[in-house]
């Protein structure tokens, strides 16, 4: 092929659009061009998508550099936001192809599947998802025994509650018809990394899908982002889907948040309690004790978007202290007025303290979503 004809050809509309959100991978950046190249070439016309979180070691100017050379090449660089699923719904609506692949940055993904994903597409299929899971699969890139006990139960947790029985459900690697995403999109809770399931659990029942083998290679580069905090926020998506959208998937997050700072509350108070420390001292204590790491749980977790840093992190904690303080007395004062007053809870003491404490919930998550992490 002469290179006129060569640069016509990559010139012409994509077929294919791969996005790869990415965060910190700069050293994989020309390995997987260079692989989607290799794999994709007379296959299809194709274009990567590069969705950069502001990554400190340059990725989204790794990725530029390649694109001032190669069309196919384009990067977009969020700043101020953060989170897989967000980026990949960036990726997509950044997208004119019929056809669009997700996977990630990192190499372990087996490029070698695209093509299968790309033909069931092109024969009238609406999804196809790379599988560890079916026969010719490998997932034994995921390091690890704690990552391996994440990745399962994730799994056997999104098969209880799909209505498509997936073999692998938590796969980041899978290629969709764009019309069908658009369709979905409004659907879609945009929180989280596990995209893929977010789109099945939205999706209608009617979805033509199928898993093709894919190997899960060891990383080369970078660092794993699967960890605790993740099966947490695909917890919080999860019920999210099952409430269909009337309780928001950052308010639950909020919510199982102030759930383990009871636990740590109490676990604080009888440590307090043992060191001899008088009731009250002890209970100040497990309060403190627990809004602190109330306070980190949410900047890691339920506000990992927003999540603050430096100057504004100790500004933000200042907040937080006086906001859940103003929290507690509103808990223990709407509490007593129930318990004493004249409604259907009036005498009951867990039906008071309940009430109490969704009121100081629906108070700290209110100040902390417009003031903390506005």
């Amino acid at each position: 092929m002469t290179a006129l004809a060569s640069e016509t050809l990559i010139s012409l509309p994509a077929e294919l659009s791969i996005v790869v959100p990415c965060y910190n991978e700069a050293l994989n950046v020309v390995p997987l061009v260079h692989a989607l190249d290799g794999a994709l070439s007379g296959l299809c016309r194709w274009e990567a998508i590069f969705v950069d979180d502001n990554s400190p070691d340059g990725t989204a100017d790794q990725a530029r550099e390649i694109a001032r050379q190669d069309p196919r090449v384009r990067v977009i660089r969020r700043v101020g936001r953060r989170g897989l699923s967000s980026a990949v719904i960036e990726g997509f609506l950044s997208s004119s192809a019929p056809f669009v692949a997700v996977m990630d940055g990192d190499l372990q993904h087996d490029e070698a599947a695209l093509g299968p994903m790309l033909d069931f597409l092109r024969s009238g299929g609406d999804m196809a998802v790379a599988s560890r899971h079916v026969e010719g699969g490998d997932s034994s890139g995921l390091a690890g025994k704690w990552r391996h006990f994440l990745s399962e139960t994730g799994i056997r947790a999104s098969q209880f509650v799909m209505h498509h029985k997936l073999a692998d459900p938590m796969s980041g690697f899978f290629a969709i018809r764009r019309p069908l995403f658009e369709q979905i999109l409004p659907r879609l809770s945009g929180t989280g990394f596990k995209i893929l399931l977010d789109l099945v659990m939205s999706a209608p029942r009617e979805l033509k899908i199928i898993e093709v083998p894919a190997v899960f290679r060891s990383r080369v580069a970078g660092e794993s982002k699967l960890d605790a905090i993740v099966l947490i926020q695909f917890a919080t998506m999860v019920l999210d889907k099952l409430t269909k959208g009337y309780l928001p998937t950052r308010f639950m997050a909020f919510a199982i948040v102030g759930l383990i700072g009871v636990f740590v509350n109490v676990a604080a108070m009888n440590v307090a309690h043992w060191l001899g420390m008088r009731f009250s001292l002890a209970q100040l204590f497990g309060t403190m004790v627990a809004i602190l790491v109330n306070f980190w749980l949410n900047n890691r977790f339920t506000y990992y978007d927003r999540r603050l840093k430096g100057a504004r992190l100790y500004g933000g904690l200042c907040i937080f202290v006086i906001a859940c303080s103003i929290g507690a007395f509103a808990n223990i004062g709407v509490a007593h007025m129930i318990f004493a007053g004249n409604s259907p809870a009036h005498g009951h003491w867990d039906r008071s303290s309940a009430a109490g404490a969704v009121i100081g919930v629906v108070w700290n998550y209110a100040i902390a979503s417009t003031l903390v992490w506005r």
